[in-house]
């Protein structure tokens, strides 16, 4: 995309984090924005924060595990401004992260279901909401699909599980834009270590689902895991950073956006060259 004065963006998880950081930089591009989030107030004081700039935008309470949410999302977002020319899936959940280190025997099945009806499913609903209506009006367009380098690298784990789908699938969506010639792209985001509120996810969980994560009950090697990868979260790349890696993809056609720390490089490097080389999986953990 060239243009961005006058166009749509659609962002999920637009509440807070990098779905916040997204909006504002779109809506500072002159586009106008459409908010979704689960979470209303913290979703309305972020619409206020926009309008207050001048943005032209309309929030959504939006759950992204349900197609029909998504449906409504989509439905609102075409009546209000007539086509969507950003669509960023990009709401996430991580029960905490001490489940990065849980073992897949172990870890509660509802953690599963929860983790890949937001992080696969949400991001599935929104490709197939958006984008035949999108194909339809025929003008260019983007999409961004927020994974994670989780996305790339070693886990059996819901979180990293889900956000290897999201990867391959977006991979997917690129290629078919591409062979069929139209003037949609695809983008995904695999970040590092971001200064979100991601592991406090947990406060958004259904019930449905099952309570929150009982700390207490982990193993004491994740709980020590958590608790140091908790303190270098705080310490991550800010959400307004990424923001501009993703205007700069979406803006230069580029597929893959890597905001991450170099030794989120180096383990990802080693994976590769495992895969490549047909080593046995190097034992290093990140994510």
């Amino acid at each position: 995309m060239k243009e961005f004065k006058g166009r749509v963006a659609v962002v999920t998880g637009a509440a807070s984090g990098m779905g916040l950081a997204f909006a504002h930089r779109f809506a500072e591009e002159g586009m106008k924005v459409v908010l979704a989030d689960i979470e209303s107030e913290p979703m309305a004081m972020a619409e206020a924060s926009l309008k207050a700039k001048g943005a032209d935008v309309i929030a959504v309470r939006t759950n992204v595990m349900l197609e029909d949410d998504i449906n409504r999302l989509a439905d609102a977002a075409f009546s209000a401004f007539g086509n969507v020319h950003i669509l960023c899936n990009n709401a996430g959940v991580a029960a905490t992260a001490a489940t990065l280190r849980s073992r897949p025997w172990e870890s509660p099945l509802s953690d599963w279901e929860w983790t890949f009806g937001v992080n696969f499913m949400g991001v599935l609903y929104g490709i197939r909401a958006f984008i035949p209506r999108m194909l339809e009006n025929g003008e260019e367009g983007h999409i961004v699909n927020t994974a994670s380098m989780a996305g790339l690298l070693t886990g059996a784990n819901a979180y990293n599980v889900s956000k290897h789908g999201v990867v391959c699938l977006t991979e997917g969506i690129y290629r078919e834009f591409k062979g069929m010639g139209a003037k949609l792209s695809a983008s995904v985001l695999c970040p590092g270590l971001i200064r979100t509120a991601i592991l406090d996810a947990e406060r958004n969980r259904p019930p449905e689902f099952g309570p929150a994560t009982d700390r207490a009950a982990l193993r004491p090697d994740v709980r020590d895991w958590a608790a140091g990868f908790e303190a270098a979260l705080q310490q991550g790349i800010e959400p307004e950073e990424v923001a501009t890696m993703v205007f700069e993809a979406i803006r230069d056609d580029q597929f893959y956006i890597f905001p991450a720390q170099p030794e989120v490089f180096d383990v990802l490097k080693t994976r590769m060259e495992d895969i490549i080389y047909q080593r046995n999986p190097t034992l290093s953990v990140v994510f």
